[in-house]
């Protein structure tokens, strides 16, 4: 039987979702099934780069417009810079030849990364399957506590 790993997504930045991506993809390379569950601000991970159209209400696109949409538009935890953190981090990145987060997030999939999103927070902030990317599986926290209990390696970030 394989080790397991879980990872809980809460963070939306940029440095922080490429360290939850470096990790899983580490743990998968060494066998382990690895889960990440992804809630509240960790959602905007998932989502498309492109806008969808959705019906929702008033409060719900308003959400929709103050998050960042997708994995090239997230801002850094520290030193953002008013924006051009990103952008510097990336080109570091880059020029060391490391994977992007969109990247990171194919090669996760590719792996059999099981990549979970939160339907609570879904409900929460207004975001419907539609609006993420391909590739998900949809649950509460009761189906990530079924894979954590059995986990070796539970990170929260």
């Amino acid at each position: 039987m394989a080790d397991k790993s879980t990872i809980v997504l809460f963070s939306g930045d940029l440095d922080k979702a490429i360290a939850a991506f470096i990790i899983a993809n580490g743990a998968a390379a060494y066998d382990h099934e690895v889960t990440i569950f992804f809630t509240f601000w960790g959602l905007n991970v998932l989502r498309k780069d492109e806008a969808v159209k959705t019906n929702k209400g008033v409060l719900e696109k308003a959400f929709g417009w103050m998050m960042p949409r997708g994995a090239k538009r997230l801002g850094l935890s520290k030193m953002n810079f008013g924006g051009l953190g990103p952008h510097i981090i990336k080109h570091v990145m880059k020029k060391h030849n490391a994977l992007s987060l969109p990247q990171l997030i194919e090669l996760a999939q590719e792996q059999g990364v099981k990549l979970v999103a939160c339907t609570m927070t879904m409900d929460l902030l207004g975001l419907k399957k539609e609006e993420l990317i391909d590739g998900l599986e949809f649950a509460g926290v009761a189906a990530y506590l079924g894979d954590a209990s059995n986990g070796k390696v539970n990170l929260f970030i």
